[in-house]
């Protein structure tokens, strides 16, 4: 057997092909903070002490269990049937590995198949694929579709898309010749004016989320329109629990529709892990990344599943792969079918009708408490924001008080959104907990004169 000798010259050579000097030049822009710090590791412990120093940090924790949640921004709080864990977490799906040789994995293969057939009649679009790894880096792939689809290099996004999001959407097209245009918004909306001014023949897409943001719904017809008027895709990132009562991207003209499929039968549990969704129309079939599986026979008419489009180019000629994403979130996509199998068409729409109505009903009344103003008369799905004028610092007291986790104070997204606070509202949120949230605000104090 032959080793590689790890000397001086190969180092010195690896770093000429790389076109840098030196490790340090290499490693030059991890931020200096990251690379100065010391591992400060204790001495061993004994398995009982490391189990009671364990549970007592794990009672630190600020959980949906023991608070009551306002706080949503993307990953909202929402009831998962018992069902759902206990089929999800047998042997067989949760120990179960990327299917390469996919014939061998017909009970994987079959759960992906389900799982894309019920992605796709939730958004009314013609294709999903097996499950992106979040609804961030699903948006991001999707603008990446849309530039290699169009030949075009611009990439239009409202203000309104989730802030994490456009960081994410940022990095992925740092090194890609394109350029990110931000609509700006107008009472919490895209401002249909700039999109006007901005949008022409280099326009490779339209981004719209829906509901977006801060909770309010898009004129997503209007945009899609325009956006195919001049040339361009629309990029629909959806909240697939609105979709219930919200019409779904296939049928207002979206090319591309994304989202987060945490709110199907996966946790919040502290950010992850989760799914993203993505779905394309038939004619962006060959150019979507990641997997499909699809359904056939085998040569004496059983039915089959097959991994039916896996570009064997995105393992090894990553220069001609559509994405160098070429896995999918399985077990937690699992859980987002099994969800939506138990829900049904009618349960899927009684749910977000659910979510409607328990999210206005508290809007009015925190809207009606001293101090507390309207951010916007634009409709809005199971979010809002409102301007509370409260001492901030006092506000956070009340709420911890009583065990109320957000809302999240929109300030730090949107500077000009003063004392701005955003309100997720969800079917499990009772009158109880609504009474708690307004007397928190209720007993805070008015805001310190400056």
């Amino acid at each position: 057997m032959q080793y590689i000798s790890n000397t001086e010259q190969d180092k010195k050579e690896m770093l000429e092909v790389i076109g840098v000097s030196s490790i340090a030049e290499l490693l030059s822009a991890i931020p200096k903070k990251l690379k100065s710090f010391e591992l400060k590791i204790p001495d061993g412990v004994s398995e009982l002490e490391l189990d009671r120093d364990l549970d007592e940090t794990g009672h630190l924790n600020k959980n949906f269990k023991y608070h009551i949640p306002y706080l949503g921004a993307g990953n909202y709080d929402h009831f998962f049937p018992a069902v759902v864990d206990r089929l999800a977490l047998r042997g067989e799906f949760i120990t179960a590995y990327t299917p390469y040789q996919g014939e061998a994995s017909q009970g994987t293969l079959q759960s992906m198949y389900e799982y894309q057939s019920l992605i796709c009649e939730l958004t009314a679009m013609d294709v999903s694929n097996a499950s992106m790894y979040d609804g961030a880096s699903a948006l991001a792939e999707a603008a990446l579709l849309a530039l290699r689809s169009t030949g075009k290099h611009k990439i239009l996004i409202p203000s309104t898309v989730h802030p994490e999001y456009r960081q994410v959407l940022k990095t992925y097209l740092s090194f890609v010749e394109s350029q990110i245009i931000e609509i700006p918004m107008k009472e919490g909306a895209l401002d249909p004016d700039a999109l006007s001014k901005a949008i022409d023949s280099e326009s490779a897409a339209v981004i719209v989320q829906q509901p977006n943001f801060l909770g309010i719904l898009e004129e997503v017809q209007a945009i899609s329109d325009l956006a195919h008027k001049n040339g361009a895709l629309l990029i629909a990132c959806v909240n697939p629990i609105s979709l219930g009562v919200l019409t779904p991207p296939g049928e207002y003209g979206a090319d591309i529709a994304v989202g987060e499929g945490q709110p199907l039968g996966n946790p919040v549990s502290f950010g992850g892990p989760h799914f993203g969704f993505f779905t394309v129309k038939d004619e962006l079939l060959r150019k979507i990344p990641g997997r499909i599986a699809g359904m056939s026979v085998d040569k004496v008419g059983r039915r089959a599943f097959v991994l039916t489009l896996q570009a064997r180019e995105q393992h090894i000629r990553r220069e001609k792969a559509t994405s160098n994403i070429c896995t999918n979130q399985a077990l937690c996509a699992l859980k987002g079918a099994i969800y939506l199998t138990l829900l049904g068409k009618e349960g899927v729409r009684r749910l977000g009708l659910l979510n409607l109505q328990n999210a206005h009903e508290s809007y009015e009344t925190l809207a009606r408490i001293k101090g507390v103003k309207e951010f916007s008369k634009r409709p809005f799905f199971n979010e809002f924001v409102l301007f509370i004028h409260k001492d901030k610092n006092h506000l956070k007291e009340r709420l911890s008080n009583h065990r109320i986790l957000g809302p999240l104070l929109v300030e730090r997204f949107y500077p000009e959104l003063k004392s701005g606070y955003l309100v997720a509202v969800t079917e499990k949120r009772t009158k109880s907990d609504l009474q708690h949230l307004a007397s928190a605000i209720e007993e805070s104090l008015d805001p310190p004169f400056l």
